[in-house]
């Protein structure tokens, strides 16, 4: 996914002129997530047991592993790719149960460590780093995951353009293993209101700082945008950064996935094949080629 342009000009002006509410996209399609110090921060968010926010705590992991290998694989050792794979705590799961696995992400910091772990395990596990849009995906994959709500943070015409591949990459009769959003978590991210804090060091900045963010939902386009201001407390700079998250119906989804050529599209609670207390904003689809 590309990332969004700093803006490294702007000023305490710039937020006060600022554009009320910004289309969906038009101030970025993403955070900087192959910015090297930024994916670097954020690999300690992934690998973090202490919350759910960037990647699950390892305990949920695993029973989400046991769910797709065992309930619906039936404990076969498969091809399997990750699209959007982190730091590959997945794929290296997989791998342990005999899969071989190829893993996709756009952060340096995520692949680097995956690789990492793949090399002292000796795992049967390939890392690629680029964007899912513009990477070759491969071929006479058995299964291809895309989970933890990655497909909502692209435009509907680069949704698409990946399911595409995906379907592509999949031996006849494989599996597509996708986890978005359901359609009201997304309506629920574009309506908290305005907020803002201060820290030592976080996510956007090892500086102090003071981050604004304020989040909107669009009705037309059944999107939530999330901006966030980064003001630096030593120098005064001011970067900005947005998200925007798509929304779609069960319904929505579902004539996405026949259209492309999937078949047996199926829904569930969670990927762990029953409802997940603390994942409700997520769910499971599966389908076949």
């Amino acid at each position: 996914m590309n990332t969004n342009e700093k803006d490294w000009n702007m000023n305490l002006l710039d937020i006060v002129h600022r554009l009320p509410v910004p289309a969906p996209w038009s101030e970025g399609d993403k955070i900087l997530w192959n910015d090297a110090d930024f994916s670097a921060r954020m690999l300690g968010e992934h690998l973090s047991q202490a919350h759910d926010a960037a990647s699950r705590r390892f305990t949920i992991v695993d029973r989400q592993v046991e769910w797709i290998h065992q309930g619906m694989l039936g404990n076969r050792s498969i091809s399997v790719l990750d699209l959007g794979c982190g730091p590959g705590l997945y794929t290296s799961r997989l791998a342990r149960r005999g899969c071989r696995c190829t893993g996709i992400d756009f952060s340096p910091a995520s692949i680097a460590y995956a690789s990492e772990q793949a090399i002292q395990e000796k795992l049967n596990c390939r890392y690629i780093e680029g964007d899912l849009r513009a990477t070759v995906f491969g071929k006479n994959f058995d299964l291809v995951m895309f989970i933890f709500g990655e497909l909502n943070v692209f435009r509907p015409q680069d949704a698409r353009l990946i399911l595409g591949k995906a379907y592509e990459a999949l031996n006849a009769g494989g599996l597509l293993v996708l986890e978005p959003h359901t359609f009201e978590a997304v309506r629920n991210l574009g309506n908290p209101p305005s907020l803002w804090y201060g820290v030592s060091t976080g996510l956007f900045s090892e500086a102090p700082h003071l981050c604004l963010e304020e989040n909107f939902w669009d009705e037309a386009t059944c999107t939530a945008t999330t901006r966030y201001f980064i003001l630096e407390a030593q120098t005064g700079s001011v970067t900005r950064y947005a998200a925007t998250v798509q929304a779609y119906s069960n319904d929505q989804y579902r004539d996405l996935l026949l259209e492309i050529g999937f078949r047996k599209v199926g829904f569930h609670s969670s990927l762990e094949g029953q409802e997940s207390p603390g994942m409700r904003h997520l769910q499971a689809i599966t389908a076949m080629k």
